[in-house]
């Protein structure tokens, strides 16, 4: 049971959060220029690399006793809960992510500026490291340490790596097509409904 919870745990936050953000444009942006499953395997690699560091993170932090453990977990998710949905309530409505696309846009071409000859080797090596510093400090990679010192850390390692894997999938295959589809302030709002219900859960499994 505590594999499918870490499973469904990571997988869920990670898909909705990752959706639409910097990372996510990134990724798209990239597949406009360059072959797609180059891309794709340069951005998840990142993305995979993240997440085994935060699980190692998570499992330094499990060494607590773990009522703490999980009194913290639940204090963060609910914190970040109440600061999404208050931060949609803010939001215009309108969709779009403009600002995330920009910094994507931004980070892109600034790393491209000294590259002249481009390989397979070239566009792996672009991807990984602006996907690899775009993550570095994100909430998913903090929600990730938090759930692997809750929960089980191999269900929480395999389902943030299929939730990345599916969200890098859709920035290089339809990124640029579905950007302007998206309603930031309905993301934000469930992310931070869903953080809220790992709050929840954290709080009903504190001894």
């Amino acid at each position: 049971m505590g594999l499918l919870t870490g499973f469904t745990a990571g997988l869920l936050l990670i898909t909705l959060s990752e959706l639409g953000d910097k990372t996510f444009f990134i990724a798209a942006i990239l597949a406009m220029r360059h072959p797609r499953r180059w891309v794709f395997i340069g951005a998840t690699a990142a993305l995979f690399t993240m997440t085994v560091l935060s699980i190692l993170l998570g499992q330094v932090v499990a060494v607590f006793p773990q009522q703490y453990v999980k009194s913290a977990a639940a204090a963060l998710f609910i914190g970040f809960g109440i600061k999404l949905l208050y931060d949609a309530l803010k939001m215009s409505g309108q969709k779009g992510l403009a600002g995330e696309q920009i910094d994507a846009q931004k980070a892109v071409e600034q790393s491209e500026k000294s590259i002249t000859i481009w390989s397979v080797r070239a566009v792996l090596i672009e991807s990984f490291t602006l996907t690899f510093i775009g993550e570095w400090g994100d909430r998913t990679q903090l929600a990730t340490i938090t759930l692997a010192a809750a929960n089980n850390s191999y269900g929480v390692l395999i389902g943030a790596t299929l939730g990345h894997a599916i969200c890098a999938a859709i920035a290089v295959i339809c990124g640029k097509f579905i950007a302007g589809r998206i309603s930031e302030r309905l993301l934000t709002g469930i992310g931070g409904a869903l953080f809220i219900v790992f709050g929840i859960i954290a709080v009903s499994q504190i001894a």
